[in-house]
């Protein structure tokens, strides 16, 4: 077979070899779409293939700088956020506080409406203060013996105990002078 003979189209022409072969989506036509090293007398140089051993370095310049930047951020901004963060935790100590505070204010609140009770008042002052009313009696127990009087008064009671010599000595001198004592 020559050249101009082999398959023909139905016109009456040759069929070349690049018209056989699908032309790729978004190209113009077949004739740029062979490689450059198929083509007769044209050879391009083939990159040297890599020794194992010479490979990328572990860190390249980019990632350098690039972990040199992420430090230089989180440097500038650990103040800011720690201070933000320091901020956070006064409000909650402030807020707990302030709940304390108002919890002490109704307590307080509570008493101040319980103490203007004129039934409370008087309650208070015949226990903590030993009043009476007029016509009642009072009764005060002191070391375990009852001792009955007036309101108010407690009946003299007799020195079991001896006094010290100092005492009697004060003592006898105030009768001698004629002095109450």
């Amino acid at each position: 077979m020559s050249a101009g003979t082999g398959r023909r189209r139905s016109t009456g022409r040759p069929l070349s070899h690049a018209a056989s072969r699908p032309v790729p989506a978004g190209t113009r036509s077949g004739a740029g779409s062979r490689p450059d090293a198929r083509r007769p007398g044209r050879r391009t140089p083939r990159a040297p293939a890599r020794p194992a051993a010479a490979r990328r370095p572990l860190f390249t310049g980019r990632a350098v700088v690039f972990v040199g930047l992420l430090l230089l951020l989180s440097l500038t901004l650990a103040g800011p956020v720690r201070q933000w963060l320091d901020g956070r935790a006064e409000i909650a100590r402030l807020a707990a506080e302030s709940t304390a505070y108002d919890e002490r204010i109704a307590e307080l609140q509570a008493e101040l409406e319980r103490q203007a009770d004129p039934a409370w008042t008087a309650r208070e002052a015949r226990e903590r203060l030993a009043y009476v009313l007029p016509g009642d009696r009072l009764v005060v127990v002191v070391d375990g013996e009852a001792a009955e009087g007036d309101a108010g008064t407690l009946p003299d009671a007799v020195d079991a105990a001896p006094r010290p010599w100092y005492e009697e000595l004060l003592g006898s001198v105030a009768d001698a002078d004629g002095e109450d004592g």
